[in-house]
């Protein structure tokens, strides 16, 4: 299903040309997947990330691929100065019509033993930058009655893991907030998502300083598969995506027993990784 069929009402000639998409986090893994994934879908791209090399070779094979354009913002979410930066180019971009706020880190390890400033960080980039460039493109997609936005949590947003305890409860804001603006925009045109994702096969868990090639190979989505999901979703409506039949049934196993259960479950989990 096509990722602008959620404006298949509009006429034609508006749906043959779906607009611009954001993709922040798009040097690699799930960014990467949506923006190859929107191109072919006739979007223009913006590609934000920290790293320049990888975001102008992805531009590059898009615009090749897909002739459609590809601009890079490099960018550190992480930096106010940044996200205002970012924030200028999205409303000075005319029909912006996708944003993906995928950019994300995870400083895995207890709490107590884990850098606060690394903490606060990525309290910055997963809530904070997401809740500013989400204000700043609402505006534009609500007076055009149409556009999506999907902000990236995660499995963690719903089952709370040991040494995740920051990681998860950032993105379980983002469940929250997304769920409660869905409610208050809900008949305009324009829709939103919380994607939740479990362990996807990209370098994430090499850059967290793991090694989770203990967890089952059952729990592990390709990024492409997970961007799939989640668009056709988009387009059904469907506001919280837990991507992938293994991690729904885990994620509803976890609902229906009492809390010590889960404990045990998600502890049994954490075990599959080794720290570096």
């Amino acid at each position: 299903m096509s990722s602008s069929s959620f404006n298949r009402d509009r006429p034609d000639s508006v749906q043959s040309k779906p607009g611009w998409a954001l993709v922040t986090g798009a040097s690699s893994g799930i960014g990467a997947a949506f923006a190859r994934r929107l191109a072919r879908d006739g979007y223009d791209l913006i590609l934000a990330a920290r790293r320049e090399g990888l975001l102008n070779s992805l531009a590059d094979e898009i615009k090749s691929a897909y002739g459609v354009s590809a601009e890079i913002e490099v960018s550190d979410l992480t930096a106010s100065e940044d996200i205002s930066r970012l924030e200028n180019r999205i409303s000075e971009t005319d029909s912006l019509t996708m944003l993906i706020n995928n950019a994300g880190f995870n400083a895995y390890g207890r709490f107590s033993e884990t850098s606060i400033e690394r903490q606060l960080g990525m309290v910055l980039l997963h809530d904070i930058a997401n809740l500013r460039l989400t204000w700043a493109a609402l505006p534009a997609m609500l007076a055009a009655k149409r556009g999506g936005i999907i902000n990236l949590a995660s499995l963690t947003a719903l089952i709370p893991w040991a040494n995740n305890a920051v990681y998860g409860g950032s993105k379980a804001f983002l469940v929250n907030f997304v769920e409660a603006l869905h409610q208050e925009i809900d008949g305009s045109g324009v829709r939103v998502q919380v994607l939740c994702p479990g362990f996807t096969r990209t370098e994430f868990t090499d850059v967290m300083g793991v090694d989770a090639s203990g967890v089952p190979s059952l729990l592990w989505m390709e990024p492409e598969a997970v961007v799939e999901e989640s668009l056709s979703a988009l387009a059904r409506g469907k506001v919280v995506v837990v991507p992938g039949l293994a991690n729904r049934c885990l994620f509803a196993a976890t609902r229906l027993v009492p809390a010590s259960m889960r404990y045990k479950l998600t502890r049994f989990v954490v075990g599959r990784f080794d720290v570096r």
